[in-house]
């Protein structure tokens, strides 16, 4: 299992990188990526603080850690430059935090994400057929969500992106205590969103692509 979806104290999840790094590699993780939630209030904080963790985790643990970022509920004209000096802050991994149905995230954040140059968009919600082909010309996964509320909208995500052939991966989007999952509940999770087995080994092929690229 890689999962680039987690969060840890420094938004609002319930541990501090190493416990979240720790708990991951016991769930049968490879490779982590933390993901905390950012806006241009907070990257110059948040960023550095989990490469450094990161780094220090790289010397200790088997797993691969990834700093990263999930850019959320951030006006879409701002995800590009803040994109841009997410990276300049040695963010491996960009995520935005799409439109899901559960959180009233600003309209349009979908396909300002998917003009920019980010590595994941997150529960996309009631995505259309254009911004998937938008994701697909971009080269941009989108996730099939482990977490509860925006997996709600998993099966309208997995049915687009394989009529269009767009990437999709299966994240925990993991805050605290339960919210880590094993390769077998990944599986689960995408067979339920309706992706056959050979949909879901292509998913776990995009997740060692995508993995390949940031490391």
């Amino acid at each position: 299992m890689i999962d680039f979806h987690t969060h840890t104290v420094f938004s609002d999840g319930a541990f501090i990188p190493s416990e979240m790094a720790r708990r991951a590699e016991v769930a049968g993780c490879r490779a982590v990526a933390l993901t905390d939630h950012g806006d241009s209030s907070n990257l110059d904080i948040v960023i550095p603080a989990l490469v450094k963790a990161s780094k220090a985790l790289a010397e200790q643990f088997r797993i691969r850690v990834i700093p990263g970022v999930e850019l959320t509920h951030v006006p879409p004209a701002l995800i590009p430059s803040l994109e841009r000096e997410a990276r300049e802050l040695g963010a491996k991994i960009v995520i935005v935090h799409g439109e899901t149905i559960v959180e009233p995230v600003p309209e349009g954040t979908n396909r300002a994400a998917l003009e920019s140059n980010i590595d994941i968009l997150a529960h996309p919600g009631l995505i259309t057929e254009e911004e998937v082909r938008m994701a697909k010309a971009n080269n941009i996964c989108l996730e099939i969500s482990g977490r509860k509320g925006h997996s709600l909208t998993n099966g309208h995500v997995a049915r687009l992106a394989m009529k269009v052939g767009a990437k999709l991966l299966v994240n925990s989007d993991a805050h605290g205590p339960g919210d880590l999952i094993s390769l077998d509940f990944a599986r689960k999770v995408a067979l339920g969103a309706g992706l056959s087995e050979e949909g879901f080994k292509m998913a776990r092929s995009n997740a060692e692509e995508l993995l390949k690229k940031v490391v």
